[in-house]
């Protein structure tokens, strides 16, 4: 995963995975979007520390950690408190990165 700056802060799509280093379910969020990304042999998320970015925070009316923030066409999307299973981030990738599962001729 890489750490989020202002460039891709600034962009029109991303997937944001907010988290705080001493959350014990951030954890286990970020072990799944690990795994996902493993399994696509890319990084798809981008990373933030909360605790390093409470105006971003406030303006984007972030309830808690973990959360993944998904921003399409400059407009946050979602954003996932309950990532649940590996298979339920899958149903918003599904929607939101459809291009992970084209499969190539």
């Amino acid at each position: 995963m890489q750490q989020v700056n202002d460039d891709i802060l600034n962009k029109s799509h991303y997937l944001l995975f907010i988290n705080s280093p001493f959350c014990g379910t951030c954890h286990i969020a970020r072990g799944m979007l690990d795994k996902i990304e493993s399994v696509h042999k890319r990084e798809l998320f981008y990373e933030m520390n909360a605790s390093l970015h409470p105006e971003f925070m406030q303006e984007n009316m972030i309830e808690s950690v973990p959360c993944l923030l998904i921003k399409d066409e400059n407009v946050v999307k979602e954003k996932i408190y309950a990532f649940k299973s590996i298979q339920n981030i899958y149903t918003y990738l599904l929607t939101y990165e459809p291009s992970l599962f084209h499969l190539s001729k």
